[in-house]
Order: C-alpha cells, then sequence, then structure tokens
C-alpha cells in the first residue's frame, strides 16, 4: 500500500507528467483538488474509487483533516491510492501537511512533483520568472496566509528589498494590502506588474499594469481567483513574449461532437491550437465479435472507417492471427487518409485512396478496377452506395459488420456546455442525429443556441444536418478530421 501526493499541474493536460498518467491510471482510489486538469481522470480505471477533496474560497470546501483522515483511511486499506493536487503538492499545495499525517499512521508515501502554476503561469503569460538581464532570482510567495496565525510570517520589508521577480499565489483578493505593504518596505510603484487568471488554460486572461495601479486594474477588469501576481522588471516582457494568445483558436471555444473513443484526439489537436474544447461524444462504439471470412478468397478488402480498422482487426487477434492473414494479391481501400494511417499502423498498406473522403469518392476510386469478390469491413449500419456500385458493376460483395454505434445521452450541464460554444464540430450523419434527440430537436436547438456556428466534416453530415433543417456555416473541405480542423481555423 502506498499514498502517492502527486502533483497535476497548472490546468493544462499537456502538462501533467508521464508518472502522474501512470499513477492514475493505477490507483485504486483518486482523492482530487478542484484545480486539477479537466481530463485528468479519463485515464482512471472504471472501477477506481474517486473523491472529491475540494476547496474554494467562500464555497464548498472540505476541510484540510477531513483529507488527511481519508488519506490515512483509504492508505491503511492496502490499495494504491493518488492524492490529486493541483501544481505541485509541495508548493503551497499543503503536501507537507498530508505527508506528515501519513507519516504519523505509519503510512508510505511517494511525492510525485508538478509543474508549479508560479511558473507556468508567467511563461504561458510570455513572462520568463527570471532573466540574465533583468532578474537573478525569483520568490514565491503566498497571499493567502493561515488565518489562525496571530500575525504575518511574511517579512515585507525584506521582500520590498528583494532583488528579484515576486510571484504571489493565492492573492488576488488582497493586492490592495500587499502592494501597499511593497510600496511601503521601498518597492517602487511604477514596478511593472502582471496578473495572470486561469493561467494555461484557454481561458487565460493576462494584464499588465504597475505595482501602484495593478488591484485597481484587478477590479475593472474583474480579475478573480485563481489568478497569479508577478512583480517585478520582467513583467514588462509580457507584450513582446506573449505567445499563448496568438495561436489560431485562442479565445474560441468548440464543442466536439464524435465518438467517445476519438473525441479526445480531436480535442488534444484542438487544445494545441488554442481552442477551449467541449466534449460531446453523443455516440460511442462497441466491437461486434465473429468469424472471420476466408480472406485470401477476396480480391478487394474496402475499410470506411478507421473504427473498422480497429473493430477488423481485433477479429483477426481473437482468431490468433495478425496482418499476414491478408494475401499480398488482395487490393486494399481505404476511404480517407485517418483510416490509411489506421491500417498503416496494423502494418498494411492501402492500395487504393480516393481524393474524397466518402463513399462516393471510393467508388470513383474503383472505377475500372476489375474486382471478382468484395469484402466491406463496415458499422452494422451504413449507407449502402459503396456495395451497391460494386455489385452493379457485377462484382460479388460481402458486407462484415464489424462495430456498431451506440447512443449515448447528454445531460442538461453537457448541452449548456455545447449550447455555449462558439462552434459545434459534427464529424458524422450519426453525431447529428443523436446530438439532437438529446437535445429535443432541431427546432429546440435553434432557439437554445441561435450563435454556435455548425460545422460538418463533410457532405453527408451536411446533408443530415439539412435533413433537420439545420444548415452548416461551413463544411470541410477535406472530408477527414485534419479538414475539420482546417475548416474550424477558418470559422
Amino acid at each position: 500500500m502506498t499514498v502517492y501526493l502527486v502533483g497535476a499541474g497548472p490546468g493544462d493536460p499537456g502538462l501533467m507528467t508521464a508518472r502522474s498518467l501512470q499513477l492514475i491510471a493505477a490507483a485504486d482510489v483518486i482523492i482530487h483538488d478542484r484545480l486539477i486538469p479537466e481530463t485528468a481522470l479519463e485515464g482512471a480505471r472504471p472501477d477506481a474509487t474517486l473523491i472529491y477533496a475540494g476547496k474554494e474560497g467562500h464555497g464548498p470546501s472540505m476541510p484540510q483533516r477531513e483529507i488527511e483522515r481519508l488519506l490515512v483511511e483509504h492508505g491503511a486499506g492496502g490499495g494504491e491510492v493518488v492524492r490529486l493536487k493541483g501544481g505541485d503538492p509541495f508548493v503551497f499545495g499543503r503536501g507537507g501537511e498530508e505527508a506528515e499525517a501519513l507519516i504519523a499512521a505509519g503510512i508510505p508515501f511517494e511525492v510525485v512533483p508538478g509543474v508549479s502554476s508560479g511558473i507556468a503561469a508567467a511563461a504561458y503569460a510570455g513572462i520568463p520568472v527570471t532573466h540574465r538581464e533583468l532578474a537573478s532570482s525569483v520568490a514565491f510567495i503566498t497571499g493567502h496566509e493561515d488565518p489562525q496565525k496571530p500575525e504575518s510570517a511574511l517579512d515585507w520589508d525584506a521582500l520590498a528589498a528583494f532583488p528579484g521577480t515576486l510571484v504571489v499565489f493565492m492573492g488576488v483578493k488582497q493586492l490592495p494590502g500587499i502592494t501597499a505593504r511593497l510600496i511601503a518596505g521601498g518597492r517602487s510603484p511604477q514596478e511593472p506588474a502582471a496578473l495572470v487568471h486561469r493561467g494555461t488554460l484557454p481561458g487565460q486572461r493576462a494584464v499588465v499594469a504597475t505595482l501602484q495601479t495593478v488591484a485597481e486594474v484587478a477590479v475593472a477588469q474583474r480579475i478573480k481567483a485563481p489568478t497569479i501576481a508577478i512583480f517585478g522588471p520582467v513583467a514588462a516582457l509580457r507584450e513582446q513574449l506573449s505567445w499563448f494568445e496568438k495561436r489560431p483558436l485562442a479565445g474560441r471555444s468548440v464543442a466536439v461532437m464524435r465518438a467517445r473513443a476519438q473525441s479526445s484526439k480531436l480535442a488534444e489537436r484542438l487544445r494545441a491550437l488554442g481552442a477551449q474544447v467541449v466534449q460531446a461524444p453523443v455516440i460511442s462504439t462497441r466491437t461486434i465479435p465473429g468469424e472471420l471470412p476466408q480472406l485470401e478468397d477476396f480480391d478487394l478488402i474496402c475499410f470506411t472507417s478507421p473504427n473498422g480498422v480497429e473493430a477488423f482487426f481485433e477479429r483477426i487477434d481473437a482468431a490468433g492471427l495478425d496482418s499476414r492473414a491478408l494475401s499480398a494479391r488482395t487490393l486494399i481501400a481505404a476511404i480517407g487518409p485517418g483510416t490509411a494511417r489506421a491500417l498503416s499502423v496494423r502494418g498494411v498498406r492501402t492500395d487504393l485512396l480516393p481524393q474524397r473522403a466518402v463513399a462516393e469518392g471510393l467508388v470513383e476510386r474503383l472505377e475500372g478496377v476489375s474486382v471478382r469478390r468484395v469484402l466491406i469491413a463496415r458499422a452494422r449500419e451504413a449507407r449502402d452506395v459503396l456495395p451497391d456500385a460494386l455489385r452493379e458493376r457485377g462484382a460479388e460483395v460481402e458486407i462484415l459488420p464489424v462495430y456498431e454505434t451506440v447512443i449515448e445521452r447528454l445531460d442538461e450541464q453537457q448541452l449548456d456546455a455545447v449550447a455555449a460554444a462558439d462552434m459545434i464540430a459534427f464529424t458524422s450523419a450519426s453525431t447529428v442525429r443523436n446530438f439532437l434527440q438529446s437535445a429535443g430537436g432541431a427546432e429546440a436547438w435553434s432557439a437554445r443556441a441561435a450563435s454556435a456556428r455548425l460545422l460538418s466534416i463533410g457532405p453527408v453530415t451536411s446533408a443530415e444536418l439539412r435533413s433537420h433543417g439545420l444548415e452548416p456555416d461551413l463544411e470541410a473541405a477535406r472530408h477527414d478530421i485534419d479538414g475539420l480542423i482546417a475548416a474550424i481555423i477558418d470559422a
């Protein structure tokens, strides 16, 4: 049994360490804070016990004593326990107190450092906390001390004289008093100062002022917690070094309608471009088990989606075979680049790839290709454009359903999040149908989210939107995820 005090970083899921993700995936119990990345728990086991132990100023909060009691209780239970904390557990994270409680109870623990928001939020705002010419040292300060202390443990006169950058955690409400003490201690009222709200997250806001004016600016700009304050000459570098807000989708929110298994990868790419992503997986995929036909009997095998590739090879794996089960003389066709990549991962080269990633495009690509027997690996329910066209050309076609889509309903909170997004990206016709079922129909949805722009991955998805009386604002020129991302950037 071990309790792991794990830092989850400042908020950007990409800044979580490999060790933290490994421990989350293996944990029996996860006791987590409020300010952790929104995707931090996605890798947890389905049977793991998740306990929320968040704290919020003037809001619902779990007492520290109760958190320590839970750590001891579950740590003594014999399983692997992860205490997941925002930032770094030993940088104003009370990890030291929790470690002391575990020692007193005789429970072994390990510490997994995380990226501290004091460094990361500044960096994402374009502010280096140290600089060869401007600051050779940095001090990290809490702006929220233990209210039980008889007096402050901070020597404000010494901090005012500190020859470097001051980074203040949890101090936005105390800014007037903090800045007044620093100025009274001799720090220049005109010294650059910066505030970074929700650092590293898509909704990050950063403002630059002076030590004398920053408290007023915070009120005027309605800057609230969580916010990092930075005092020192380096704060003035933000104007020159700002980069986070310059990404193509910075400040934009995108709701992604995609099967749960693929939505996270698309979300990662959109976040890397600066978008705030709302994941709304209105469908999930489920593999259909079954026997394999005699693959060597087919002249052509067609794959119509990456899901189909994965489900097909699950059957091959279940039969104790691998890609060598495919005959070298059998042609392999993929509906688009994403499907071709999924085949490539399995060591299979695509022979036939259309210019348009739709069934009609694959029909065009197969024009003039002489085949006698064709196998199509696809979803249980799918359009019959491809098999009908091949049969008209005289081919014997066998359809192999290898997976099916399952509807996932969105709750009211999820629907509200989608309605608040700037753009809604639909990745298939089935995501349109299933989403509108959750939303109570197209008319109800239009009244709820009149300003959200509708983006479609391709003509089939666009046709489905139109069949419900919804006109897509933009359709991807390339009918795959790369094309959809390009359309989102254009929009």
